[in-house]
């Protein structure tokens, strides 16, 4: 099983008298010990060894006896039992995917879903389904998916909402969307320009002021989460106790059932020029 690895490192950049931090991502390849990602029955393959004299020995079997590798590894390893449960196998994905502006495979597939899966709760038509791409923590694994994957790209309890609007707000909060920086679209079809709406789609129909729409979205959203206010002139609000992360996990678990992969496309919803 393939697995992307990534640490964050912080710089610390001196000019004269002005101090400034910038961020780095760098994957990290387990060159120096062959460390990969474990599962719950491959511990010692994936993580290495630590004897009973702190000797710890790599997957690739290199030994480290002095500094603080052997104890760290140590921590790690001795934190898998407790883990077991999280890397229990639920889906499998065809093939990584990851969420970026301004739409991607996994962005698509996370807005399409709270979009079907508000109307099924609610049993309103939900025209439009808008997301937040920092509401998606990690990335997709080509390969196996386990639990721990889904929990950790949705670790907050944000919970699916309708919302009512009037075509007025609708390009109201499509003008924030464009002005602020793609977000997770469904239902629409958009060309944003010098952050401005160019043009705007439901359904394959410009949008029209006095029309009700229906907007399936998540609590954080609702009043300025990333700059986004979705119940802003709102004309009907509908809030589920149903939490995004879990209700995608039962979903790939029925994928799952059904003997599907996870696998999905971009169809040039959202296009910024």
């Amino acid at each position: 099983m393939k697995k992307s690895l990534y640490i964050v490192a912080a710089l610390l950049v001196l000019a004269g008298c002005k101090t400034g931090m910038t961020w780095e991502k760098a994957a990290i390849d387990g060159h120096m010990t062959g460390v990969t990602a474990p599962t719950a029955d491959n511990i010692p393959e994936a993580l290495g060894t630590v004897d009973s004299a702190g000797v710890y020995t790599a997957p690739n079997g290199k030994v480290f006896s002095d500094g603080v590798t052997p104890g760290v590894a140590s921590l790690l390893i001795e934190a898998q039992p407790e883990m077991a449960a999280v890397k229990e196998v639920i889906a499998f994905s065809t093939r990584a995917m990851e969420a970026h502006r301004p739409e991607s495979e996994l962005s698509n597939f996370v807005v399409d879903f709270v979009r079907s899966e508000t109307e099924k709760i609610t049993r309103r038509k939900c025209d439009v389904g808008i997301t937040n791409f920092g509401g998606i923590r990690v990335d997709m694994p080509e390969g196996d998916v386990l639990l721990d994957d889904i929990r950790s790209m949705f670790p907050f309890n944000n919970k699916l909402c309708y919302v009512e609007l009037p075509g007025s707000e609708l390009l109201r909060l499509m003008d924030d969307v464009a002005a602020y920086g793609p977000q997770c679209l469904s239902g629409v079809k958009m060309v944003i320009s010098d952050g401005k709406v160019e043009s705007l789609e439901v359904g394959g129909k410009p949008v029209e002021p006095k029309k009700k729409y229906g907007v399936a979205t998540i609590d954080f959203l609702l009043d300025g989460g990333d700059n986004i206010s979705v119940a802003r002139g709102a004309t009907r609000l509908v809030m589920t106790d149903v939490i995004i992360g879990n209700a995608i996990e039962k979903y790939v678990r029925s994928l799952t059932a059904e003997g599907k992969a996870i696998e999905y496309q971009t169809d040039g919803r959202v296009v910024v020029k």
